[in-house]
């Protein structure tokens, strides 16, 4: 068909269609009535002669010739995009946006306090969507536009992203202020290794590198508890004579909360420090709004040069 004969905006129903699986999530991504979105769709599906989406109960499914729509639009559309915000602004006090991060629940616990606080005092209209990391098509949802931005200990997205290193951190000893070790000093060897410990294996991040480091060095942990994530931790340590491993920056977040202490990790115990980055695609680079953001992001958490560099 020509294109002189098709409604531009029906693309954009179509394309946010195939990202949020949803006629509601559509509507109220653009600023829609449902009714509205699927009047859209039907049009599309007059025009194109397919049926493009069928509904079932994990939402919209696109039909094959929808996906081969998919990419074809989603490139034209971004390019149109780029090309309107060369001369585009973003007035922060104003907009309404909805940007999506990925974090893990250790970065939710570090950084949305902050970032939340910072949003509501200069952009009180702009919103926040939070994914998991651990995602199989976080790349994917990254290129697409789906997520704006990544931020924690990712080694998947060290090669061609866009990448700001925002701290370094250290690991130390987490536990409860009543601990038999927290009163005893300086952390042993022996004892740290006679301990009974909790194990964090966090997936989809780089945090896993504790278990290794400790297994090179000979050590042989008394692992009575393993978890797949950081959230319960506090709550577990301030309840029992348990030990973690941890972020320094994430022992911050809980040590009041939970009466909890740190000690540094026994000598010649070492752990490689890990760098936090903000993580983001090429196609969102130049974009006002999360040029914006990222700025926000940097001031909020950043005690390095604010340096922005294409991971290899």
């Amino acid at each position: 068909m020509e294109i002189a004969r098709l409604d531009l905006n029906l693309l954009r129903v179509f394309h946010h269609l195939l990202r949020e699986k949803r006629v509601s999530a559509v509507a109220t991504v653009l600023g829609m009535s449902q009714p509205a979105v699927s009047s859209a769709l039907g049009r599309l599906r007059l025009n194109l002669g397919d049926a493009l989406f069928l509904r079932t109960q994990a939402g919209m499914v696109p039909t094959p010739y929808a996906l081969q729509l998919a990419e074809p639009v989603a490139q034209a559309l971004d390019l149109l995009q780029q090309a309107l915000n060369v001369r585009a602004s973003f007035d922060p006090a104003h907009s309404t946006r909805r940007f999506t991060l990925a974090m893990t629940d250790v970065g939710e616990m570090y950084f949305l306090p902050v970032l939340v606080d910072a949003l509501a005092q200069q952009a009180p209209g702009v919103t926040l969507n939070v994914v998991a990391v651990t995602s199989a098509s976080l790349k994917e949802d990254m290129a697409s536009g789906r997520v704006d931005l990544a931020l924690g200990l990712l080694p998947q997205l060290q090669a061609g992203f866009f990448q700001q290193a925002l701290f370094h951190q250290s690991y130390v000893c987490l536990m409860r202020q009543g601990h038999p070790l927290a009163a005893a000093g300086a952390l042993t060897l022996a004892a740290f290794a006679q301990a009974q410990h909790v194990r964090v294996t966090a997936a989809g991040t780089g945090h896993g590198r504790v278990d290794a480091a400790l297994e090179s060095q000979g050590l042989q942990r008394n692992i009575r508890l393993t978890v797949p994530h950081f959230v319960a931790l506090g709550d577990v340590l301030g309840h029992a004579d348990l030990i973690a491993t941890v972020p320094e920056r994430f022992a911050q977040r809980v040590l009041q909360p939970f009466g909890l202490t740190t000690r540094p990790l026994p000598q010649p115990l070492t752990v490689e420090g890990s760098a936090i980055h903000q993580f983001w695609h090429g196609r969102l680079h130049q974009d006002p709004g999360h040029q914006w953001l990222r700025a926000q992001v940097s001031q909020c958490f950043s005690d390095l040069p604010a340096q922005a560099a294409l991971g290899d």
